[in-house]
């Protein structure tokens, strides 16, 4: 069985009844902008042909009851009632912190029955609680025959990670995950949430390296990093540091280490400096320029390295015998939050199999760990499956 069809009888099986509706949201690949987005800044990522699925039925109450096949575990809340985190069961606040979203802005969602998995990798990066939040979006607003944009789903998600779940995430992984498109990457401007939709090269693929690290201290460390770029935006006097150029950030550098710290510097310089890199990126996309791009992606995974300090050895070694690989005929980088997770890499189809065959070989070598190997598509956004 698929993953639609194992979430559908699985539904079945507990409830007794079949689902009514089956929704899917994919996971992303972000293919350079790390960082930028809780900046206001631009992001080129692409949904990716892994997902969260989730069947549902309306009930005739305000009890919403879910079962989570992926850890085998259920929990059940009251819509007429306060809406509390859980104490002990983390996957659940990602759907108790949606309902109670969508709630308080104004929607009237009906009891309901959901059953949920998914194939994104956990852990890795992939941004399979994004994908959770979308799809449960699409869920409660469908059952209860309410009409929800595509962005005001991807804010609802983000507003339930930021405000209940507490990881304050920007806003690219909910939207790419309710926006993508087939064979495209989306170029989103982080403050206006205006998409561009970027066609990718024909015989390309997107891989993306699961290094296999266990990811710790993660949103401890990303909100540290969030902190530091809205302390280099009150510097500047400006709302985010999107509204910072590269000319600007270089004449104050000086002023800012003295008045801030070296620290929040680099992490003002990574950000206004991939700013730039990423909207130069989707234009390479576009008119395939695949050896510039190439650069770009290199100068970005060296920015999160030396200027972010979010990589990590294990990912560093994976980019360079990519990049290795390569050459100037693709590019790699590190991609999501940092700390452990994946490595994104575009490689042209040929050279697929030895980019695979060196991981192989390679990376125990170097690291005594293995890697998973993904080589995706660009995928379309959420969806109502039926």
């Amino acid at each position: 069985m698929n993953l639609q069809q194992t979430v559908e009888h699985a539904f079945i099986e507990h409830f007794n009844h079949p689902a009514s509706n089956v929704f899917r949201a994919p996971g992303r690949v972000n293919l350079i902008g790390e960082h930028t987005d809780y900046n206001d800044g631009f992001v080129l990522p692409c949904a990716i042909n892994f997902e969260t699925i989730v069947a549902g039925r309306k009930r005739d109450d305000n009890l919403v009851t879910v079962i989570a096949l992926d850890y085998q575990q259920q929990d059940c809340f009251d819509l007429s009632k306060p809406i509390e985190r859980h104490s002990s069961l983390h996957w659940a606040n990602y759907v108790r912190g949606v309902a109670k979203n969508l709630q308080a802005a104004g929607l009237s969602l009906v009891g309901c029955e959901l059953a949920i998995s998914g194939n994104i990798p956990q852990g890795a990066g992939l941004s399979s609680s994004a994908s959770l939040e979308v799809s449960l979006g699409l869920a409660f607003s469908t059952l209860a025959k309410l009409l929800l944009s595509s962005k005001a789903n991807a804010l609802n998600g983000q507003a339930a990670e930021n405000n209940f779940v507490g990881c304050n995430c920007g806003i690219m992984d909910q939207l790419i995950s309710a926006e993508g498109e087939a064979d495209k990457a989306l170029l989103i401007d982080c403050r206006t949430l205006e998409t561009q939709a970027i066609a990718m090269p024909a015989g390309i693929s997107v891989m993306i390296i699961n290094s296999n690290v266990e990811r710790g201290l993660v949103d401890s460390a990303y909100n540290e990093r969030r902190q530091q770029c809205e302390q280099a935006a009150a510097f500047f006097q400006v709302d985010a540091l999107r509204d910072v150029d590269w000319q600007h950030y270089l004449t104050h550098e000086q002023q800012l280490i003295a008045q801030c710290s070296l620290e929040v510097a680099k992490r003002a310089k990574h950000v206004i400096s991939e700013n730039e890199r990423t909207v130069k990126a989707a234009s390479c996309l576009s008119n395939n320029d695949i050896e510039q791009l190439s650069r770009l992606m290199a100068l970005s995974h060296q920015s999160m390295r030396d200027d972010f300090d979010i990589t990590i050895n294990e990912i560093d070694c994976l980019v360079e015998m990519i990049a290795a690989c390569l050459g100037s005929e693709g590019g790699v980088r590190m991609t999501g939050g940092g700390f452990g997770g994946c490595v994104v890499a575009l490689v042209p189809d040929n050279l697929v199999t030895s980019v695979t065959a060196t991981i192989e070989e390679l990376y125990p070598l170097k690291t005594q760990l293995h890697a998973d190997i993904y080589v995706c598509t660009a995928h379309t956004g959420a969806t109502v499956l039926r």
